[in-house]
């Protein structure tokens, strides 16, 4: 297992400093998807799972970090990382 460590700024390191996240993405940027599984997203796959779901069903505003998968057989796919879920927000469902 790669170890990592999230920086301030946000940003995913691996334990050499290189980057892995790639900037945030929220429910609206992902489509709402309302099911776990792999979607394409603008620049790869990125992997939602059931429990990122329930996060922003709890706080729809909430912003993840996206993190690159280091795997050899596939490029460009992510998943979510530490999420933002926003406290400033009034966390509405609506």
């Amino acid at each position: 297992m790669l170890a990592s460590h999230v920086h301030v700024d946000g940003s995913v390191r691996a334990a050499g400093g290189t980057p892995l996240s790639f900037g945030k993405v929220t429910w609206q940027k992902v489509g709402r998807v309302t099911e776990p599984g792999r979607y394409m997203f603008t620049f790869g796959w990125v992997n939602i799972t059931a429990d990122d779901l329930a996060i922003w069903k709890q706080f729809p505003n909430a912003s993840f970090a996206l993190v690159r998968m280091l795997t050899d057989d596939v490029e460009d796919e992510y998943h979510l990382g530490a999420f933002d879920p926003r406290p400033d927000d009034d966390h509405s469902h609506g």
